[in-house]
C-alpha cells in the first residue's frame, strides 16, 4: 500500500507539471476539446506531437501523411487493392484512433454518420482510421486559422444526391414486393 500511495502522489505530481507546461496552449487546447471525442489529455498530446505551428506543413493532407493517417493508394489497371497505411507518428495517430472511437459514440455528429457509412462496406476498423483522419484534418485548421470546430451534423451525407437516393430506395421497395 505504501508503494501504491507514493505512485499515486507521483502521478498527481507529474499531471500538475504536465498542467504548467501546457499553460502558454490553453486557447489551443480548449479549442480542440471542441471537438467530439477529444479529451484535455488527448489536446496535450496532440499538440505535443504536432505543435500549435502549422507553417511547416502546407495542407491538411501533408500533416495527414506525416501522421500516417492517408488512406492507401495501391492501384493497377483501374482496379483498387489493398492499401496500408504509411508509417508514420505512432503516438499521435494512436490517440487520434481512440479519440476516433469516443467520437462515434456521439450519434448526431457528422463524425458518427461518417462512421456508419464507411463501416458498412470497409470496415470497422478502416472506418476509425477514416473518422482519425477526419478529426486531423480539422485539427490543422483549427490550429492554424484559430477557427472554432463547427460539427456538419448527423444528416451532412443525406443533403447529395437526393433524387439518386430516393430512387434507389424506391426500387429496392419493389424488389421487396411493395407497390
Amino acid at each position: 500500500m505504501c508503494h501504491y500511495d507514493s505512485m499515486k502522489e507521483h502521478l498527481i505530481e507529474i499531471e500538475t507539471h504536465l498542467q504548467e507546461d501546457m499553460l502558454p496552449f490553453a486557447l489551443q487546447i480548449e479549442q480542440l476539446n471542441t471537438i467530439y471525442g477529444i479529451s484535455t489529455t488527448a489536446s496535450c498530446a496532440i499538440i505535443a506531437e504536432i505543435g500549435t505551428d502549422m507553417k511547416p506543413f502546407k495542407t491538411a493532407e501533408h500533416i495527414c501523411s506525416w501522421a500516417g493517417l492517408c488512406p492507401g493508394n495501391n492501384e493497377s489497371a483501374q482496379k483498387r487493392k489493398t492499401g496500408k497505411m504509411r508509417k508514420g507518428n505512432a503516438l499521435l495517430r494512436s490517440t487520434l484512433v481512440v479519440c476516433a472511437h469516443s467520437a462515434t459514440r456521439n450519434k448526431n455528429s457528422y463524425f458518427y454518420a461518417q462512421f456508419m457509412r464507411i463501416s458498412s462496406h470497409r470496415g470497422k476498423k478502416r472506418a476509425y482510421v477514416a473518422v482519425a483522419h477526419s478529426m486531423l484534418i480539422a485539427i490543422y485548421h483549427i490550429l492554424k486559422d484559430g477557427v472554432v470546430f463547427k460539427d456538419l451534423g448527423a444528416d451532412y451525407y443525406n443533403q447529395f444526391n437526393m433524387e439518386r437516393k430516393i430512387n434507389a430506395y424506391l426500387k429496392k421497395l419493389k424488389a421487396l414486393g411493395w407497390e
